[in-house]
């Protein structure tokens, strides 16, 4: 009976676990990002990387969205 179950849902698995990584991947991406390229304004720079570690795949989204293209066109990187 769990043979003729598991193949079905193989594939929901599978979905599970790429989106999952990805969204770590992204996370991780993020917290590097604000960690090494933000300027040294320490309310700022703390601040976004405790959203990101708190809020994960939604803080890193709202890193990226909101705060990484205001901070490209102040400082340029």
């Amino acid at each position: 009976m769990l043979l003729r179950l598991f193949p079905a849902g193989i594939g929901c698995l599978f979905a599970v676990i790429l989106f999952g990584v990805a969204g770590t991947v992204f996370w991780i991406w993020a917290l590097i990002d604000c960690a090494t390229k933000e300027p040294n304004e320490w309310s700022g720079k703390v601040g976004w990387i405790l959203i990101i570690l708190l809020t994960h795949f939604l803080g890193a989204l709202l890193y990226v969205l909101i705060r990484r293209p205001e901070r490209l066109r102040q400082v340029g990187r």
